[in-house]
């Protein structure tokens, strides 16, 4: 039976699942969790989103910022369909042999239609699987793959950018934690596609027109 995290949900919803693991990068999830979670920029009649953390079991951990988190669902628990999303932050623990069963579960994801976003190490975790030898996506930086994964085959494919989509696959390196995140709302369509553009700028730039802009591109909420 499925557990709280695998509650079925209509197509026009998401469940977002935040994979969670011991040295967790804090700064890579909080641009796309933030917004997601409050949803204070969605535009009107926007999905809605679940976010829900995933562990490899209910023990709590402790991020690379000393933060303490418990999972809400392990790997078992969760739903594989199109409504659902994994998010794979980066960590300096993805090659504990423990974390095989998610990335065994991305693949499942990624072979179903269910959207894998991955930053940083996760990338790593992903390569070592081949998942990512016949599809467009990025790193931390060319050689970095190689480096980490010497099995790795998919340096015809690399992008050399801060953040990379291919379809179901959103990928980043470790200084792309806001570009992969204009990509996974992009996605989701929980945005306007001017607010989403907006929004960007503002935290890209800190210049106060594209927050004015923003503001004024938002639905008025009664």
């Amino acid at each position: 039976m499925p557990g709280i995290c695998g509650e079925s949900m209509s197509k026009s919803n998401y469940t977002v699942y935040v994979y969670v693991l011991d040295t967790l990068a804090d700064w890579e999830l909080g641009y796309v969790a933030a917004e997601l979670n409050s949803g204070r920029f969605f535009k009107s009649g926007a999905p809605r989103v679940s976010l829900k953390t995933l562990g490899c079991s209910k023990e709590p951990i402790k991020t690379m910022g000393g933060m303490t988190i418990t999972p809400d669902c392990v790997i078992g628990d969760i739903a594989t369909d199109e409504s659902s999303v994994l998010l794979l932050p980066g960590a300096d623990t993805w090659s504990d042999p423990k974390h095989g069963a998610i990335i065994e579960k991305a693949g499942e994801f990624l072979a179903s239609g269910a959207t894998v976003c991955a930053i940083c190490g996760a990338t790593a975790a992903l390569a070592n699987a081949g998942l990512l030898d016949n599809r467009p996506h990025t790193s931390n930086g060319p050689g970095f793959l190689e480096m980490m994964c010497p099995s790795y085959k998919g340096q015809g494919f690399y992008v050399d950018e801060p953040s990379a989509a291919d379809d179901n696959l959103i990928t980043a390196g470790c200084t792309g934690a806001l570009p992969w995140a204009k990509r996974i709302i992009g996605r989701l369509g929980v945005f306007q596609t001017d607010a989403l553009e907006y929004w960007y700028d503002y935290f890209n730039t800190g210049k106060p027109e594209h927050f004015f802009a923003l503001m004024q591109s938002l639905p008025q909420r009664g």
